[in-house]
């Protein structure tokens, strides 16, 4: 069996960008020869935003879907706090449809919705799904009869510090922060997981989570399930910074992406200065042998571009210390860093 190329991107955000083409002038003949592409899409596709009732939504007009195509995105997850409002996923919905892009992650109503989706690629099939943990609590959620997205629940907590010396003596000294799943929502992402590995060679849990760089408990119990249920590999974002690797059981958790393609915040203010990730599966015998990760960024031209891994040392230390960490040894080879995930013996052999 060949060996195959499956891209996984962080975070496209096309809204602001006037000719959004330019975004894969760089990364576009690589990813339109990958046997598969799949990213979060963090915006909708809806050509009247006046109009709509939902201010909350980063709303771009759906020509964009014919630019994501022919980009090479094959397929977007859908289920993220920015992609709102019954109209505007229908549109969204729709244009990916027309424009031959698989979604998983939002729907007309919640079969829609929680849907996990197969694509089969030369005799190999690819399984994704998609939740959110981070809506909007009014409307937002897919419900009978009303457009939404997928979700998942998790608690939170506010533990004073009192293990420490100076908490116990200094006023206003912030408390630990506690999160865990929620029970209903970790089963409902097991029994899915479970059920497209059935019908799927590769699988892809998707979730957007988090807040700012560290790793919340409940992201790991979500993303252990996953990988406890069948995933071959967990794909987070949210957050819109890279945040580390982990290995759990030999199958990798890419705890958050970065961005791919991001010009403005939700305070319409410029968000340009980042660092995200391209990051390339390479499949062989039918399952993952090494996942190689690019930083991209974007330049004055709002072109996605390769950034060498020396380029940017701060990122590169970071992430190979925290993937120590977390059980997983990433290892710079040119202008990648690569994470093998068969044994030592193997890796050599080849």
């Amino acid at each position: 069996m060949r060996s195959r190329s499956f891209y996984l991107l962080g975070d496209v955000n096309l809204k602001g960008v006037a000719d959004p083409s330019a975004i894969f002038d760089v990364f576009g003949l690589r990813l339109a020869a990958a046997d598969m592409v799949f990213a979060n899409l963090e915006c909708c596709l809806f050509d009247v935003a006046e109009q709509a009732a939902e201010k909350r939504g980063f709303y771009v007009p759906t020509r964009a879907a014919e630019l994501l195509k022919r980009g090479g995105l094959q397929v977007v997850g859908t289920a993220n706090n920015v992609n709102i409002g019954a109209e505007a996923i229908a549109s969204s919905l729709s244009a990916l449809a027309d424009a031959d892009i698989g979604q998983v992650g939002s729907g007309l109503d919640p079969q829609g919705a929680y849907a996990s989706l197969v694509v089969e690629r030369d005799g190999l099939r690819y399984g994704f799904l998609q939740r959110t943990a981070v809506y909007w609590p009014d409307g937002h959620e897919a419900q009978p009869g009303r457009p939404g997205v997928a979700i998942i629940k998790a608690g939170t907590a506010y533990r004073p510090r009192f293990d420490q010396q100076a908490a116990r003596t200094r006023p206003g000294v912030p408390p630990e922060v506690m999160t865990w799943a929620d029970k209903q929502s970790l089963a409902e992402v097991a029994e899915a997981v479970t059920e497209l590995r059935q019908r799927a060679d590769i699988v892809t849990a998707s979730f957007h989570w988090g807040f700012r760089a560290e790793i919340l408990t409940y992201q790991r119990e979500f993303a252990h399930a996953a990988i406890d249920a069948g995933a071959d590999l967990v794909l987070g974002h949210g957050p819109h910074m890279i945040l580390p690797i982990e290995l759990h059981a030999g199958r990798p958790i890419i705890y958050g992406g970065g961005n791919f393609s991001f010009l403005y915040a939700h305070d319409s203010h410029a968000h340009t200065d980042w660092v995200g990730m391209a990051m390339r599966a390479e499949i062989e015998d039918g399952s993952i042998a090494r996942i190689a990760l690019s930083f991209v960024r974007r330049d004055d031209m709002h072109r996605t571009i390769e950034r060498a891994v020396d380029d940017e040392p701060r990122e590169r230390d970071r992430l190979i210390e925290a993937a120590l960490a977390n059980g997983a040894t990433l290892r710079a080879q040119g202008r990648e860093l690569i994470l093998d995930l068969r044994p030592a013996a193997a890796a050599t052999d080849n």
